[in-house]
């Protein structure tokens, strides 16, 4: 869908003039300003006609395209907006920065195709108070010159999502985390305003602009979006919180994780892996590590600490489509998403938080990264990072990498209380040596576990190397942590394969992926 010509929609008035250099500072000073005052609960009254909309039917409510902002100005961008409606009740503000100053762009009914719905366009332009949109997307030509493709979206609480070329939209990117996987429950802070920077004609660039705000805390974003194969997103963010205490996550991803080739379906069905994402990778000062993604049977976080990090993502390795013969979704096409911090983060964890889900309509899949020095009141938090979102030449570490994770035993004349698991490694690090080469695994088992067996051979097939694990768990009520690393000679030529395996809600052992 294309977004509004200009002239639906923006107002002929100009903002004073202290505007027309609209910029991250102005944001920031309305973030402190917001924070050192109490919380305002937004009202959201969505008229019946929309509030009652099903999600397909919400689906069918599309821009008209010949309206999208900047279609008859021969730039490389172009700007659409969503509709309110369905779960999407609260309008966020919308202005155009311009070299005339600070425009908002005005919300109308006409803008958009209602399609099969039964919806008083009337009752939705007069609606008090006055509706605005839910969000917007971005069009860039990322796949071909001929045809501007949809590569960025922002609609719901601080939630975000991006494309490079040749992707499919899978997981998603969060302005920030409260309190994610707690007991106490989760807050949702929200974008509440953004202000669009109009590009020139030469820029291959976007520039966006958001207010955030919640009970606990409230932020200054800027988004630079660079549409590419890989396409990047240059974040920088200030951060003020109204109250101390709580869990603050910096730069979430979200993903979805049913099951796969550590896991068995949990129900008939032709799909051998149907996820986003398979596995979270972390770069550390120190190491690279890689859990492989589960659906667990109940809530797990588990988290990897680090003095300085140097990146983590929720990662799609399985690119291959008969990993998954899904024509409709192409889980092969979801992108990866890695972040990057620019500057020094300072010591921290990257914590992981896996919810149980029955289908792959919810997302359960959270990372992000949690700072042991979190703001205090008054103090603003500043962070840089570099958000990728990859098919094509995806992050990868140097060394050996971690391709496959598959578990249960081949043929056995009896049953025993073990599990076995089998890990492919692949990379330049391994491919061109002999299979004569004396390389070891150093495998660690966490308390309560022993590592009953383990081979290390050549995988003829791909020119990586196998690692099979016989474990058994000793404490078959706890979790248990497991890691193994490559190593020739003093070296190590493989990143860290860490996986825990859990029990049971009954305290039954039962090994979910």
């Amino acid at each position: 869908m294309h977004l509004l010509r200009p002239v639906l929609l923006l107002t002929a008035v100009l903002l004073p003039t202290w505007v027309q250099a609209f910029g991250f500072d102005d944001v920031a000073a309305r973030a402190r300003q917001l924070a050192e005052s109490g919380y305002q609960k937004p009202k959201v009254a969505l008229p019946p006609t929309l509030s009652s909309l099903d999600y397909d039917q919400y689906r069918s409510i599309r821009f008209d395209t010949r309206k999208a902002l900047w279609r008859d100005s021969n730039l490389p961008f172009e700007v659409q907006f969503l509709h309110p409606g369905f779960n999407y009740g609260r309008a966020v503000g919308i202005n155009l920065i311009t070299s005339d100053g600070v425009r908002p762009v005005s919300f109308d009914p006409d803008l958009f195709d209602y399609g099969p719905n039964n919806i008083d366009r009337e009752a939705v332009r007069n609606a008090q108070p006055a509706l605005g949109f839910s969000g917007f997307r971005v069009h860039f030509p990322v796949n071909n010159a001929a045809y501007k493709d949809e590569v960025l979206v922002f609609q719901g609480a601080s939630y975000f999502r991006a494309l490079g070329a040749g992707q499919r939209y899978g997981l998603s990117a969060r302005g920030v985390a409260l309190d994610t996987g707690e007991m106490s429950g989760e807050e949702f802070p929200e974008f509440v305003e953004f202000w669009i920077a109009r590009p020139s004609a030469d820029d291959r660039h976007l520039v966006i602009y958001a207010l955030m705000d919640s009970p606990r805390l409230t932020g200054a974003y800027r988004f630079e979006l660079h549409p590419d194969t890989r396409t990047r997103m240059a974040v920088r963010a200030e951060i003020y919180v109204r109250e101390e205490g709580g869990k603050l996550g910096l730069a979430p991803l979200t993903s979805m994780y049913l099951f796969g080739e550590n896991q068995n379906a949990p129900h008939p069905d032709y799909r051998p892996e149907v996820h986003d994402s398979d596995g979270l990778s972390v770069q550390t000062d120190q190491e690279w590590l890689w859990r492989p993604l589960v659906n667990p049977q109940r809530l797990q976080v588990t988290s990897f600490a680090a003095k300085q990090l140097k990146g983590f993502g929720l990662m799609q390795r399985d690119r291959a489509f008969h990993q998954y013969e899904d024509l409709e979704a192409r889980y092969d096409l979801r992108p990866s998403a890695w972040v990057a911090p620019r500057g020094d983060w300072g010591p921290g964890r990257v914590e992981l938080v896996l919810i149980p889900t029955p289908d792959e309509t919810n997302d359960n899949v959270v990372a992000y990264w949690v700072p042991d020095n979190p703001p205090k009141r008054g103090e603003p938090l500043r962070v840089r990072y570099d958000l990728s979102w990859q098919k094509k030449g995806e992050t990868l570490p140097p060394l050996a990498h971690v391709v496959q994770t598959r578990r249960g035993h081949g043929w056995v004349k009896k049953q025993d209380d073990t599990l076995r698991y089998h890990i492919d490694f692949e990379g330049d690090a391994l491919k061109d040596l002999p299979a004569e080469t004396p390389l070891r695994a150093d495998v660690w088992a966490g308390d309560g576990g022993t590592v009953v067996e383990q081979q290390l051979y050549r995988n003829d097939v791909t020119g990586g190397w196998r690692l099979s694990l016989k474990i058994r768990n000793n404490e078959p009520s706890t979790p248990l942590e497991l890691r193994a690393t490559l190593r020739h000679g003093d070296a190590t030529v493989s990143e860290t394969w860490a996986y825990l395996v859990l029990p049971t809600e009954s305290g039954r052992w039962f090994d979910p992926g």
